[in-house]
């Protein structure tokens, strides 16, 4: 789950991190009143759930009132990277001397949170990842411990050659840990984290996303969800009790059990095709959620051929194939599906699928390079 950048500055200072926090509009009239509330220049900043708002002119200096109404009437209904601004943020705008990067990820690789700190901070830290890595330092965190105050001071050196900034660092670098463990997040991350001309050591942009698994126990956090923010689909997933993430290819994919829907992408690319989607319909299916599978997958313009890959252990094919029989008469799908069909109820299944008009194939790499070919328009 992703939040927005004013609700993670709302984390962030309930651990006493120094953040401008700034008020959030709707429209362009509140956001004048904001600005006039807090006086002097401010930043009117898009609120979405992406990346490179600055790049795409989602972020913007307005020097009065008047100006701040201007910069949110063009930022309000843009688009940016799919993301429809529905809210910007009105916050102070900040006198700055210097721009640096923290974060904490979660990292499978190690297995543990692994901190990411650079001076080189901005907007183009991805660039700077990409052809600079030496200018980020770092570091992972032995939860056994958690992360101790020399492991923040030392990461605090990279950022700062004076000694009161460094130590101020330090801090806020501890606070923000916390905050990343108190929230269940897989990344936190202050970018940047600035200095101004005096001195002070402040965070003005950040950016939470919360591992869904530790929503049951976090519902404070999980009422910071925004769904007008998401993915339709996906929010239509979530609701009907499917794991669904969009992707940018044609071949839409319904399969059970997540390992099966990670190795059907990928032989999906190996053919030389492109996955639309990763969706599972979870070990125990039922017709209904095949239904419901389908109305997701097709209300993508992309999706050129829909490929079921299901191996039935827990998962009854012939509960999947009343489901395909059942969506094709309620839906009306103008793309061709391949269907993949072995294990429990096989036999069942496959004659409920003949009597509707379908044929099931029992190889899985026969059946993906049919989709691939199908989506190519390359088959019949």
């Amino acid at each position: 789950m992703n939040i927005h950048e004013y609700q993670a500055k709302e984390l962030l200072a309930a651990q006493g991190i120094p953040v401008p926090m700034g008020e959030v509009a709707t429209t362009p009239e509140q956001a004048e009143q904001i600005a006039r509330t807090l006086g002097g220049a401010v930043v009117v900043k898009a609120q979405v759930h992406t990346g490179g708002r600055g790049k795409a002119g989602g972020v913007k200096l307005a020097n009065t009132p008047e100006e701040a109404r201007e910069k949110a009437q063009a930022i309000l209904g843009m688009d940016i990277k799919g993301l429809t601004v529905e809210k910007v943020l009105i916050a102070p705008a900040e006198d700055i001397a210097s721009e640096a990067y923290v974060g904490i990820i979660m990292d499978r690789a190690s297995k543990a949170p692994v901190w990411m700190v650079s001076a080189a901070g901005g907007i183009d830290i991805e660039e700077v990842a990409h052809t600079d890595p030496d200018k980020i330092t770092k570091l992972p965190v032995d939860t056994r411990y958690g992360f101790l105050p020399h492991q923040a001071y030392f990461l605090a050196t990279k950022l700062y050659s004076d000694v009161k900034q460094q130590r101020a660092a330090a801090k806020i670098l501890q606070q923000l840990y916390t905050a990343f463990v108190e929230a269940g997040a897989s990344l936190a991350e202050i970018n940047p984290l600035i200095t101004t001309p005096d001195g002070t050591v402040k965070a003005i942009d950040a950016k939470f996303n919360i591992d869904d698994n530790e929503l049951f126990r976090r519902p404070a956090i999980e009422a910071l969800r925004d769904e007008s923010s998401e993915d339709p689909a996906e929010v239509t997933a979530r609701e009907a009790n499917l794991t669904f993430i969009k992707l940018d290819g044609d071949v839409g994919c319904v399969v059970n059990g997540a390992g099966l829907a990670m190795a059907t992408m990928d032989l999906v690319k190996y053919y030389g095709g492109e996955p639309a989607n990763f969706l599972d319909i979870g070990g125990s299916s039922n017709p209904e959620k095949v239904v419901n599978a389908l109305k997701i997958i097709t209300g993508d313009e992309n999706v050129k051929a829909i490929l079921f890959n299901i191996f039935g252990g827990i998962t009854r094919t012939d509960d999947v194939a009343n489901g395909i029989v059942t969506a094709t008469k309620m839906i009306d799908i103008k793309v061709p599906i391949v269907i993949r069909l072995t294990g429990t109820n096989e036999e069942i299944a496959v004659k409920i699928l003949a009597d509707a008009g379908f044929t099931a194939m029992t190889d899985m790499d026969e059946a993906v390079k049919k989709a691939v070919a199908l989506a190519k328009g390359e088959a019949q």
